[in-house]
Protein backbone atom coordinates (compact mmCIF):
# COMPACT_ATOMS: atom_id res chain seq x y z
CA UNK A 1 0.00 0.00 0.00
CA UNK A 2 1.03 3.48 -1.20
CA UNK A 3 2.21 5.35 2.12
CA UNK A 4 0.44 9.20 2.78
CA UNK A 5 2.34 11.95 2.92
CA UNK A 6 3.13 14.17 5.78
CA UNK A 7 1.44 13.93 9.67
CA UNK A 8 2.08 16.80 11.89
CA UNK A 9 1.39 15.78 15.85
CA UNK A 10 1.71 18.83 18.24
CA UNK A 11 3.52 17.83 21.62
CA UNK A 12 6.09 15.27 22.07
CA UNK A 13 4.99 13.74 25.13
CA UNK A 14 4.47 10.14 25.61
CA UNK A 15 1.22 9.53 24.20
CA UNK A 16 1.74 11.99 21.33
CA UNK A 17 5.22 10.38 20.40
CA UNK A 18 3.43 6.31 20.75
CA UNK A 19 0.43 7.79 17.87
CA UNK A 20 3.43 9.30 16.03
CA UNK A 21 4.70 5.76 15.95
CA UNK A 22 1.52 4.64 14.87
CA UNK A 23 1.35 7.26 11.46
CA UNK A 24 4.66 6.33 10.72
CA UNK A 25 3.58 3.18 9.71
CA UNK A 26 1.64 5.03 7.03
CA UNK A 27 3.14 8.73 6.43
CA UNK A 28 6.30 9.03 4.38
CA UNK A 29 6.81 11.65 7.04
CA UNK A 30 5.25 12.59 10.72
CA UNK A 31 6.72 16.03 11.68
CA UNK A 32 6.57 16.51 16.35
CA UNK A 33 5.91 19.80 17.02
CA UNK A 34 8.50 19.99 20.35
CA UNK A 35 8.58 22.86 22.66
CA UNK A 36 12.17 22.20 24.33
CA UNK A 37 15.49 21.85 22.52
CA UNK A 38 16.38 18.71 24.50
CA UNK A 39 13.63 16.31 23.62
CA UNK A 40 14.26 18.01 19.96
CA UNK A 41 17.90 16.79 20.00
CA UNK A 42 16.80 13.74 21.78
CA UNK A 43 14.62 12.74 18.24
CA UNK A 44 16.78 13.95 15.84
CA UNK A 45 18.78 10.74 17.59
CA UNK A 46 15.93 8.32 17.38
CA UNK A 47 14.86 8.26 20.59
CA UNK A 48 12.87 9.98 22.99
CA UNK A 49 14.75 9.62 26.15
CA UNK A 50 12.93 12.02 28.42
CA UNK A 51 9.21 10.02 27.96
CA UNK A 52 9.67 6.91 26.62
CA UNK A 53 13.74 6.14 27.19
CA UNK A 54 14.62 2.64 25.62
CA UNK A 55 12.14 2.86 22.64
CA UNK A 56 13.33 4.02 19.21
CA UNK A 57 11.53 5.50 17.12
CA UNK A 58 11.73 5.33 13.02
CA UNK A 59 13.79 7.76 11.18
CA UNK A 60 10.57 9.41 9.36
CA UNK A 61 9.50 10.94 12.71
CA UNK A 62 11.45 14.02 12.84
CA UNK A 63 11.03 16.97 15.46
CA UNK A 64 10.45 20.93 14.84
CA UNK A 65 10.48 23.67 17.06
CA UNK A 66 8.89 26.36 15.04
CA UNK A 67 6.51 26.35 12.21
CA UNK A 68 8.98 27.16 9.86
CA UNK A 69 10.75 24.10 10.46
CA UNK A 70 7.33 22.32 9.84
CA UNK A 71 6.57 23.68 6.88
CA UNK A 72 10.08 22.97 5.62
CA UNK A 73 10.16 19.18 6.72
CA UNK A 74 6.78 18.50 5.04
CA UNK A 75 6.69 16.72 2.00
CA UNK A 76 3.55 17.21 -0.04
CA UNK A 77 0.18 17.95 1.80
CA UNK A 78 -0.02 17.58 5.60
CA UNK A 79 -2.98 14.79 5.59
CA UNK A 80 -3.91 14.64 9.59
CA UNK A 81 -2.83 16.97 12.51
CA UNK A 82 -2.58 15.00 15.90
CA UNK A 83 -2.92 17.57 19.17
CA UNK A 84 -1.10 15.42 21.77
CA UNK A 85 -1.17 18.81 24.24
CA UNK A 86 -2.37 17.85 27.67
CA UNK A 87 -5.74 19.99 28.48
CA UNK A 88 -3.93 22.39 30.64
CA UNK A 89 -1.80 23.41 27.63
CA UNK A 90 -4.79 24.06 25.08
CA UNK A 91 -6.27 27.06 25.22
CA UNK A 92 -2.52 28.81 25.61
CA UNK A 93 -1.28 26.86 22.66
CA UNK A 94 -4.72 27.82 20.41
CA UNK A 95 -4.16 31.71 21.38
CA UNK A 96 -0.90 31.60 20.36
CA UNK A 97 -1.03 29.20 17.38
CA UNK A 98 -4.62 28.90 15.81
CA UNK A 99 -3.85 30.43 12.75
CA UNK A 100 -1.46 27.92 11.69
CA UNK A 101 -4.13 25.05 12.63
CA UNK A 102 -7.03 26.87 11.17
CA UNK A 103 -4.58 26.62 8.05
CA UNK A 104 -4.13 23.41 7.68
CA UNK A 105 -7.62 22.64 8.44
CA UNK A 106 -9.00 24.77 5.54
CA UNK A 107 -7.62 22.45 3.36
CA UNK A 108 -10.67 19.68 4.73
CA UNK A 109 -7.78 17.41 6.65
CA UNK A 110 -8.77 15.86 10.46
CA UNK A 111 -7.78 17.12 13.48
CA UNK A 112 -7.26 14.20 16.11
CA UNK A 113 -7.04 15.27 19.69
CA UNK A 114 -5.50 13.00 22.25
CA UNK A 115 -6.02 14.84 25.32
CA UNK A 116 -7.57 13.22 28.81
CA UNK A 117 -8.60 15.93 30.59
CA UNK A 118 -11.17 18.34 32.20
CA UNK A 119 -10.59 22.49 32.73
CA UNK A 120 -10.05 23.05 36.41
CA UNK A 121 -11.49 26.69 36.13
CA UNK A 122 -14.24 26.36 33.34
CA UNK A 123 -15.42 22.64 33.80
CA UNK A 124 -14.86 22.29 29.97
CA UNK A 125 -14.05 19.21 28.00
CA UNK A 126 -11.34 19.61 25.56
CA UNK A 127 -14.24 19.19 22.72
CA UNK A 128 -15.32 22.55 23.85
CA UNK A 129 -12.06 24.75 24.11
CA UNK A 130 -11.39 23.84 20.52
CA UNK A 131 -14.43 24.40 19.46
CA UNK A 132 -13.70 27.52 20.54
CA UNK A 133 -11.18 28.07 18.21
CA UNK A 134 -11.95 25.79 15.22
CA UNK A 135 -15.99 25.98 15.95
CA UNK A 136 -16.23 26.41 11.97
CA UNK A 137 -14.08 23.43 11.54
CA UNK A 138 -16.33 20.79 13.83
CA UNK A 139 -16.78 18.11 11.05
CA UNK A 140 -13.39 17.88 11.40
CA UNK A 141 -12.45 17.44 15.02
CA UNK A 142 -12.25 13.94 15.98
CA UNK A 143 -11.21 12.64 19.66
CA UNK A 144 -9.22 9.70 20.46
CA UNK A 145 -9.18 7.60 23.67
CA UNK A 146 -8.73 3.84 25.03
CA UNK A 147 -6.72 1.78 26.53
CA UNK A 148 -3.44 2.33 25.39
CA UNK A 149 -0.08 2.57 27.41
CA UNK A 150 2.44 4.60 24.92
CA UNK A 151 5.12 1.91 25.43
CA UNK A 152 3.05 -1.15 24.13
CA UNK A 153 2.05 1.09 21.45
CA UNK A 154 5.98 1.62 20.25
CA UNK A 155 6.43 -2.11 21.40
CA UNK A 156 3.33 -3.16 18.69
CA UNK A 157 1.52 -4.48 21.68
CA UNK A 158 -2.44 -5.26 19.65
CA UNK A 159 -4.48 -1.92 20.81
CA UNK A 160 -7.74 -0.93 20.28
CA UNK A 161 -8.89 2.54 21.08
CA UNK A 162 -12.26 5.02 20.36
CA UNK A 163 -12.45 7.47 18.20
CA UNK A 164 -14.98 10.13 18.66
CA UNK A 165 -16.34 12.97 16.45
CA UNK A 166 -19.64 14.69 14.26
CA UNK A 167 -18.82 13.46 10.52
CA UNK A 168 -19.08 10.15 9.62
CA UNK A 169 -17.00 10.52 7.02
CA UNK A 170 -14.46 12.07 9.16
CA UNK A 171 -13.96 9.70 11.69
CA UNK A 172 -13.83 6.56 8.93
CA UNK A 173 -11.24 8.60 6.94
CA UNK A 174 -9.19 8.95 10.16
CA UNK A 175 -9.76 5.55 11.62
CA UNK A 176 -8.30 4.13 8.44
CA UNK A 177 -5.35 6.75 8.29
CA UNK A 178 -4.43 5.56 11.76
CA UNK A 179 -5.37 1.82 11.44
CA UNK A 180 -2.14 -0.92 11.63
CA UNK A 181 -1.77 -4.41 11.91
CA UNK A 182 -1.55 -3.29 15.74
CA UNK A 183 -3.50 -0.28 16.12
CA UNK A 184 -7.07 0.17 15.60
CA UNK A 185 -9.72 3.40 16.00
CA UNK A 186 -13.51 2.18 16.64
CA UNK A 187 -15.52 5.09 15.51
CA UNK A 188 -18.76 6.67 17.44
CA UNK A 189 -20.61 10.06 17.78
CA UNK A 190 -20.36 9.90 21.39
CA UNK A 191 -18.06 12.85 21.72
CA UNK A 192 -18.61 13.60 25.19
CA UNK A 193 -18.77 9.99 26.39
CA UNK A 194 -15.49 9.20 25.54
CA UNK A 195 -13.51 12.28 26.71
CA UNK A 196 -15.56 11.91 30.46
CA UNK A 197 -14.64 8.23 30.26
CA UNK A 198 -11.26 9.26 29.42
CA UNK A 199 -10.67 12.18 31.67
CA UNK A 200 -12.22 10.76 34.70
CA UNK A 201 -10.60 7.24 34.50
CA UNK A 202 -7.16 8.89 35.36
CA UNK A 203 -8.88 10.06 38.71
CA UNK A 204 -10.15 6.34 39.92
CA UNK A 205 -6.36 5.10 38.18
CA UNK A 206 -4.97 7.78 41.15
CA UNK A 207 -7.25 6.04 43.88
CA UNK A 208 -6.31 2.29 42.21
CA UNK A 209 -2.41 3.59 43.23
CA UNK A 210 -3.56 4.59 46.87
CA UNK A 211 -5.56 1.35 47.51
CA UNK A 212 -2.31 -0.60 46.68
CA UNK A 213 -0.15 1.77 48.02
CA UNK A 214 -2.28 0.78 51.74
CA UNK A 215 -2.06 -3.08 50.89
CA UNK A 216 -5.16 -3.55 49.28
CA UNK A 217 -4.98 -6.30 46.52
CA UNK A 218 -7.93 -8.25 43.85
CA UNK A 219 -11.03 -7.71 46.00
CA UNK A 220 -10.59 -3.96 46.26
CA UNK A 221 -9.51 -3.08 43.27
CA UNK A 222 -12.41 -4.92 41.35
CA UNK A 223 -14.93 -3.18 43.51
CA UNK A 224 -13.36 0.23 43.15
CA UNK A 225 -13.70 -0.12 38.70
CA UNK A 226 -16.64 -1.65 39.46
CA UNK A 227 -18.16 1.41 41.87
CA UNK A 228 -15.89 3.60 39.63
CA UNK A 229 -17.95 2.97 36.39
CA UNK A 230 -21.01 3.50 38.41
CA UNK A 231 -19.72 6.87 39.11
CA UNK A 232 -18.28 7.67 35.70
CA UNK A 233 -21.75 7.06 34.68
CA UNK A 234 -23.59 9.71 37.06
CA UNK A 235 -21.25 12.44 35.19
CA UNK A 236 -22.25 11.24 32.01
CA UNK A 237 -25.79 11.71 32.66
CA UNK A 238 -24.85 15.40 33.53
CA UNK A 239 -23.22 15.62 29.46
CA UNK A 240 -25.57 13.64 28.33
CA UNK A 241 -23.23 11.11 27.44
CA UNK A 242 -24.55 7.14 26.42
CA UNK A 243 -23.94 4.87 29.20
CA UNK A 244 -22.63 2.21 26.91
CA UNK A 245 -19.72 4.68 25.99
CA UNK A 246 -18.67 3.93 29.66
CA UNK A 247 -18.15 -0.25 29.14
CA UNK A 248 -16.05 0.81 25.86
CA UNK A 249 -12.42 1.29 25.57
CA UNK A 250 -12.34 5.01 26.47
CA UNK A 251 -14.62 3.73 30.07
CA UNK A 252 -14.34 0.27 30.92
CA UNK A 253 -11.13 -0.76 29.36
CA UNK A 254 -9.24 2.38 30.03
CA UNK A 255 -9.84 1.86 33.62
CA UNK A 256 -9.03 -1.16 33.99
CA UNK A 257 -5.88 -0.85 32.52
CA UNK A 258 -4.79 2.29 34.22
CA UNK A 259 -5.62 0.71 37.62
CA UNK A 260 -4.48 -2.67 37.07
CA UNK A 261 -1.11 -2.23 34.56
CA UNK A 262 2.24 -1.36 36.13
CA UNK A 263 2.77 2.04 33.99
CA UNK A 264 0.57 4.26 34.53
CA UNK A 265 1.93 7.62 35.61
CA UNK A 266 -1.67 8.11 37.61
CA UNK A 267 -1.47 4.82 39.38
CA UNK A 268 2.17 5.19 40.10
CA UNK A 269 1.17 8.69 41.11
CA UNK A 270 -0.99 7.65 43.50
CA UNK A 271 1.36 4.72 44.81
CA UNK A 272 3.09 7.58 45.72
CA UNK A 273 0.59 9.23 47.73
CA UNK A 274 -0.03 6.32 49.89
CA UNK A 275 3.44 6.37 50.91
CA UNK A 276 2.61 9.83 52.85
CA UNK A 277 4.42 12.36 50.05
CA UNK A 278 2.38 15.53 48.79
CA UNK A 279 0.46 15.95 45.76
CA UNK A 280 1.59 19.14 44.86
CA UNK A 281 5.76 17.66 45.44
CA UNK A 282 5.58 14.37 43.55
CA UNK A 283 3.94 17.07 40.53
CA UNK A 284 6.66 19.32 41.14
CA UNK A 285 9.42 16.86 40.44
CA UNK A 286 7.56 14.73 37.21
CA UNK A 287 7.54 16.46 34.04
CA UNK A 288 5.23 14.08 32.98
CA UNK A 289 1.88 15.29 33.18
CA UNK A 290 -0.32 13.51 35.39
CA UNK A 291 -3.71 14.66 34.24
CA UNK A 292 -5.63 12.81 36.80
CA UNK A 293 -4.19 15.14 39.27
CA UNK A 294 -6.40 18.62 37.73
CA UNK A 295 -9.31 16.25 36.84
CA UNK A 296 -9.57 15.38 40.25
CA UNK A 297 -9.93 18.99 40.97
CA UNK A 298 -12.35 19.02 38.00
CA UNK A 299 -14.41 16.30 38.90
CA UNK A 300 -14.49 17.75 42.63
CA UNK A 301 -16.22 21.03 41.11
CA UNK A 302 -18.62 19.38 38.74
CA UNK A 303 -19.82 16.93 41.33
CA UNK A 304 -21.20 20.04 43.54
CA UNK A 305 -22.06 21.95 40.73
CA UNK A 306 -24.41 19.12 39.32
CA UNK A 307 -25.17 17.59 42.50
CA UNK A 308 -23.66 14.15 41.62
CA UNK A 309 -22.69 11.57 44.51
CA UNK A 310 -19.22 10.53 43.52
CA UNK A 311 -17.92 9.30 46.84
CA UNK A 312 -14.61 7.87 44.99
CA UNK A 313 -13.96 11.21 43.18
CA UNK A 314 -14.40 13.21 46.07
CA UNK A 315 -12.22 11.14 48.19
CA UNK A 316 -9.34 11.35 45.82
CA UNK A 317 -9.84 15.16 45.92
CA UNK A 318 -9.71 15.12 49.72
CA UNK A 319 -6.77 13.69 49.52
CA UNK A 320 -4.77 15.00 46.82
CA UNK A 321 -6.05 18.84 47.86
CA UNK A 322 -7.04 18.77 51.44
CA UNK A 323 -4.03 16.26 52.64
CA UNK A 324 -6.87 13.82 54.19
CA UNK A 325 -6.12 10.49 55.23
CA UNK A 326 -6.45 7.90 52.69
CA UNK A 327 -6.71 5.21 54.85
CA UNK A 328 -9.40 6.63 56.81
CA UNK A 329 -11.44 7.41 53.36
Amino acid sequence: MKKSQTAVVLGAGAFGTSIAFVLAQNFEKVIIKVRSQDVFDEIKKGENHTYLPGQKIPQCIVPALTWKEVHKETIGEVQVVVSGLPTSAIRDFMQENQNEIRAFLKTGIPFVNLAKGIDTETLELPDDMFKDYLGDFEDQLTYLSGPSFAKEILDKQITLVSLAGRSRTTLIHTADLLQTDFFKCFPTYDVKGVLLGGALKNVLAIAGGIIEGLGYNHNTRAALITRGIVEMLRFGTVFNARPETFYGFSGMGDLILTTTGEISRNKSFGIEIAKGHRAADIIQRSRSVVEGYKTAKAAYGLSKKYDIRAMLFTGVYKVLYEEADAKDL
